[in-house]
Order: structure tokens, then sequence, then C-alpha cells
């Protein structure tokens, strides 16, 4: 058993020569991709980490495209391929830690800290999940969720749409999906009353052994009591797998509630984390038990820092799950984690219409009958298409917008 992924892992001797941001858009001819609570999202973003080495080796990665893939790219560029420049990827924690002290700027780091992997990969000629698999063997083949959910609209005829989509997904070959609230409930006079009967139907039609995951609901309820009080043993008697991010994140105020929430759900598992940057954040959460599933996400924490919450999650019986919701270069890293680290499940994976999830790659990573098999190439095993930035040109602006539907 190794301590770090890189114990007993020879160095070889590469020196990093330039460092770049591919920031990526792909912009909804109807500006509508989907709709949640009260607004909807336009486009969705890229931010594609480079760096490249005097070996010829170029490694890949990405930050969270969420925190503005122009702004990645300028402090990426400015701020820390100086630094970098003649540096041994090797030396990845070393590097990529610098960032710890900014939450806004810890996605150019993160980008740096899994392209970092790449490299790693492709010098020593492994799949990045080979190296960091250091608590038993890894998996080619991962199981992955469906997670949507973001479509059902209750001005709309929502419900038959939300049954719809599961039982599309069950006949794809996914055992589990994981739907939102959906559209603003105030403006459709949704309520509790109306919304048991919506999952009663959900449940009846995809069967009982489909597994269900309902993320948040925030105040819908009017408080976030009833959540506890009203809403859990629903979710209990209907048999969903978990309940994620149920009062809208995971701020260190809500850890006894968190805690609550577990004693009214027996069987019901509770999630989140996704927005947690480093393991120190995540270990009260994890000591006190207060998540059977953490979440964190390697275009959040990075690839190295991630792997150590996975082992402290394991440590104390925690499955990690993380967080999967962007494009490709999000996705090639999160998967080589779940891959490798021995408390894994599930990778999550959007199924809203995005050509950044695979049109980016020469070869992508697709998923049937429910898994995701990973190429046994060095690295990630996967090349950025010829004239990425020309095909998927970026467009500035934050991604939401109200939801005009609801002005009607």
């Amino acid at each position: 058993m190794r301590n770090h992924p890189l114990d007993g892992v020879e160095r070889e001797q590469l020196s990093i020569t330039d460092v770049r941001v591919l920031p990526l858009s792909y912009v909804d001819p109807n500006r509508d991709l989907w709709r949640c609570g009260g607004y909807q999202v336009w486009k969705t973003d890229g931010a594609i980490t480079q760096i490249f080495t005097d070996q010829g080796l170029v490694g890949i990665g990405e930050g969270s495209p969420y925190e503005n893939p122009a702004e990645i790219k300028i402090y990426t560029e400015q701020v820390i391929r100086p630094l970098l420049i003649g540096m041994n990827p090797f030396d990845v924690e070393y590097l990529a830690n610098r960032g710890n002290d900014s939450r806004h700027n810890r996605a150019p780091w993160a980008g740096i800290d899994t392209a970092c992997w790449d490299l790693i990969g492709k010098a020593k000629g492994k799949p990045v999940y080979e190296l960091l698999a250091t608590d038993g063997k890894p998996s080619r083949q991962i199981k992955i969720y469906a997670s949507a959910g973001v479509q059902h609209e209750w001005y709309d005829n929502g419900a038959d749409f939300l049954v719809e989509e599961a039982l599309r997904y069950q006949e794809q070959g996914y055992d589990a999906f994981k739907f939102r609230p959906g559209t603003d409930w105030q403006h459709a006079g949704m309520t509790l009353a109306r919304y048991v009967p919506i999952l009663e139907r959900l449940r009846s039609a995809v069967g009982p052994d489909f597994r269900l995951m309902h993320e948040g609901l925030g105040m819908a309820l009017g408080s976030l009591e009833a959540i506890i009080t009203d809403f859990a043993p629903v979710l209990e008697e209907l048999g969903f797998y978990w309940f994620e991010e149920a009062f809208g994140g995971t701020s260190l105020e809500h850890i006894d509630l968190f805690l609550r929430l577990k004693q009214a759900l027996p069987t019901v598992k509770l999630s989140g984390g996704e927005r947690f940057l480093e393991r120190f954040e995540a270990q009260p959460w994890l000591d006190r038990r207060a998540l059977d599933i953490i979440q964190t996400d390697c275009n959040v924490t990075g690839l190295t820092e991630n792997w150590y919450i996975a082992r402290m999650a394991h440590l104390r019986g925690i499955t990690s799950i993380p967080h999967n919701w962007h494009g490709g270069g999000s996705t090639m890293v999160n998967a080589h984690f779940v891959a490798a680290v021995a408390n894994r499940e599930y990778c999550e994976l959007n199924q809203t219409y995005n050509p950044l999830k695979e049109g980016i790659f020469k070869e992508p990573l697709t998923v049937e009958g429910g898994l995701m098999t990973l190429p046994d190439k060095p690295g990630y095993g996967v090349e950025l298409i010829d004239d990425v930035e020309r095909i998927f040109p970026y467009v500035p602006g934050g991604y939401l917008q109200p939801n005009k539907r609801l002005e009607a």
C-alpha cells in the first residue's frame, strides 16, 4: 500500500515549457438548453488546460468552467505560467497546492493539477487510473448514473416529462437516475401535496429496483425544517437511493441539520460536498459521518487532493461518487478517479445536450448499457480534436439567464 500515488514511481526528466488554457463554448440556437428553479441555461462552457514539455509531451486537464473560462485563462497564463516554467510535472502536489489560498482561483490550479497527471501517465506509459490505484486494483469499466432531471417544467406537463425521461434512461441500460425539483415551485403553485403523487407515479413506472436520487429542495417547502419532518419520510417510503445537497449546499453551518436528516433517513443515503476545495474542508463532514457519499469534484479540488479526500472517506466507510456535471474535460479526469479509488461506486454523467462532452475528443468517452470503459492508453487516453477552439469558440458571459416563461 502506497501513501501517495507516486511513491515508488521513478521520476522522468520533464521540464514544463509552456502553459495555456483553451476557453470553449457551445451556444444553444434557442438559448435554452435546460431549465431549473427560476433560471435557464443558454450555453455551456469548457476550460481546457494544456501543459507543454521539453520532451514533446502535452498534458490536458480542466478546472471548473463555472469559474469563468476567460478568467481561468488570464490567471493561468499570467500568474501560474511564470511559476511553472522549468518545473517538473512529477512535482504535481507541490505545484498545484500553490492555489489553495483562494476559492476564486482554485479552478485554474485544478486545471494545472489534472493536466500534470495526464503528463505523468504519458511519461510513464500508464493510464492515470493505474497510477492512482494505491489501495486495490483499478477498474477500467465504471458504472455511470444518469444525471439530469432539469427539463421537466411544472408549467408544461412536467410530471409526464419526468416519468418519460426516467424510462428512457432505464431503456438505455442505466440503473440509476438523479433529478432536480423542477422549475420554480411558487410560480407553478407546486406543493408537497402535489409533488408526492408525482414521485409515487415515477417510482411505480420504473419499478422497485431502479435507483432514484433526488437533488436538493432548499426552501421550496418554506423551511429547511420541513425537509426533515415532511419530505424525508416520502423518500424513505419510496425507497430513494440518495438525497443530495438537501438544504441547497454543504456549508458547515448546516452540518447539524444533515445529522438530524440522517436520523430521519435510515435507509436513504445523504450525499454532498461538490464545492469542497480540499481535504480540511471535507474532514468535519467525514469525521462526524454527516455524509454517506462525498461528491468532491476533481475539476474543483484537483485530482491529487480528491485522491486524499477519497482515501479519508474510505477509511470511514464513506463512498466517493464525484460531482461531474460539466463537459468531456471534467469527465475524463473524474472517470479515472472513480476507476482508481477503492470506495468507488458510480461516476455522474450529465444527460443534457452538450457537444463539449464528446465532441472535443478524437476518441470520446462513451457509455453503453450504463457502463463506461476507459482506454488503456497512457495518461487519460484521449486527445483533443484539431482546431477545437475554432469549432467551439468561446462566447463570453455567464451561462444562466432568467427563465422568461416564468414571467407569463
